[in-house]
């Protein structure tokens, strides 16, 4: 096993992607609404058809990772729904991306059922913005999605899994440390990520876009996280690309003002985000 010692600036994005164990605050996998979030009475408007369901990552909670999203996108006008998912042991979005994605597709009835609306646009951070391909790829979801949108996701695994060890944090590259099926599902490699791929990166009908941070310390290289498919379908976007001088990494991604600007930049496209689109930098 080659190791790599790590600085505890990495703790809190671990939990993101789920790569060590979540400390039993974090563990807990009953959370409330993130605020703006799950009124099943919404309806959507003709100007923003097709309500938003926000996908956390690996050990998170709808409300950890969506808190600060949610109610921005409720105030734009949107019907915005989130969800918890792959609770194994009371720990959130642990479990076989498998299972977690049939679960994504149980939500999206519900909450076509209760909207009226045709399809959804997904918004999902790290696993959250890789599962829900399995569930448009290989469970029949594509005719429900409009858009996915991913913030730094797992797309094509990570290359190396953080585990802990007698000398600390390290890089354990044989993936033998993970401590959830998650995790193990999400490294570069796996038998998962071959089945995910082997379809190719995108479906017919959905468009993609993907918003990548270059301090992503956690699925990396953050170059894997781009999707091949052509410009009317997928957009790939950096945010330094954008705003230079944003050094977010892989946990905060969803809580960067940057950030929300790309996401609705992409969720007013018939298709994914314009690359022309540049936000005011926060």
């Amino acid at each position: 096993m080659r190791r790599i010692h790590l600085t505890a600036l990495l703790s809190a994005a671990l939990l993101a992607l789920g790569l060590v164990a979540a400390p039993a605050a974090q563990a807990d996998s009953v959370s409330p609404d993130p605020p703006g979030a799950n009124d099943f009475t919404c309806k959507p408007s003709a100007v923003h058809p097709y309500p938003v369901v926000l996908v956390p990552g690996t050990f998170e909670t709808m409300y950890k990772n969506w808190a600060l999203l949610s109610p921005v996108l409720k105030d734009q006008g949107y019907c915005v729904f989130s969800l918890n998912y792959g609770v194994v042991n009371g720990v959130p979005a642990s479990g076989p991306v498998t299972d977690s994605a049939a679960e994504l597709g149980q939500f999206v009835q519900s909450v076509l059922g209760a909207t009226g609306a045709k399809q959804v646009d997904l918004v999902g951070h790290s696993q959250g913005g890789m599962m829900p391909r399995y569930y448009m790829g290989f469970l029949g979801g594509a005719k429900y999605v409009h858009q996915l949108i991913g913030i730094a996701p797992s797309n094509h695994g990570t290359q190396g899994l953080i585990a802990p060890s007698p000398a600390g944090m390290v890089l354990d590259t044989t993936a033998t440390s993970t401590a959830c099926q998650a995790c193990a599902d999400q490294y570069a490699g796996s038998a998962f990520m071959a089945q995910l791929n082997s379809i190719g990166d995108t479906v017919a009908g959905p468009a993609y876009t993907v918003i990548s941070t270059r301090y992503d310390e956690v699925v990396t290289p953050y170059t894997s996280q781009a999707l091949a498919g052509s410009s009317k379908q997928v957009t790939n976007l950096v945010l330094q690309d954008y705003c230079p001088l944003d050094t977010i990494e892989h946990d905060q991604s969803p809580n960067d003002p940057n950030v929300w600007a790309l996401v609705s930049n992409a969720l007013l496209q018939a298709g994914p985000a314009d690359p022309s689109y540049r936000p005011v930098c926060a």
